[in-house]
């Protein structure tokens, strides 16, 4: 569901990091890009909305109103969603994917 409603608000880059067995945190993380701090605060809202009428609505969420770098929990799985610049200079993928075997690029 996470993943359709990014494809939905034409999110950039999605990647999909398995972390079940790696991590205690959470058994995935999504990171993605939008265009401008407007893209990725209207994605996280989008999202947080499509998750609470899905019956997740104790998500917590880091990043709203700046929208340069937002986070959203779940429980199990982890958001990212961010500017270029921001996610580039961050750079989590890196620190999260441990070895390619357990990353993989979402397909929309």
């Amino acid at each position: 569901m996470i993943l359709g409603r990014l494809d939905d608000d034409k999110a950039q880059d999605v990647v999909f990091i398995d972390l079940k067995g790696k991590s205690p945190v959470a058994d995935s993380l999504i990171v993605a890009s939008g265009r401008s701090q407007r893209h990725v605060g209207a994605m996280a809202d989008h999202l947080l909305r499509a998750l609470k009428e899905a019956g997740y609505g104790k998500c917590r969420v880091e990043g709203l109103p700046s929208a340069d770098w937002v986070l959203i929990d779940t429980g199990d799985v982890i958001v990212h969603l961010f500017r270029p610049e921001v996610r580039s200079f961050y750079n989590i993928e890196k620190i999260w994917s441990v070895d390619s075997a357990h990353r993989g690029l979402a397909v929309g």
